[in-house]
């Protein structure tokens, strides 16, 4: 079972995890803005560590489908 739900009313149909109304997309901005696990898992203590490092995966494999299609 993958941790991302996709539904057409939820978030836009953007990724979000375990189907909660949080998304890929918003964990990879805390991260970029600065903030570390700790403090999103603090900030949002339904996530896991797991979660976060599964929002990591999604972004670098879509990065390489990127590269992929592009070459």
């Amino acid at each position: 079972m993958s941790i991302f739900t996709l539904e057409s009313g939820k978030r836009g149909g953007k990724p979000c995890i375990r189907g909660m109304r949080i998304t890929v997309y918003d964990v990879l901005s805390y991260l970029a803005s600065g903030m570390t696990y700790q403090e999103i898992l603090e900030d949002f203590p339904y996530l896991t560590q797991e979660d976060i490092l599964a929002c990591l995966s999604y972004a670098a494999q879509r990065e390489q489908q990127i590269l992929i299609v592009e070459t």
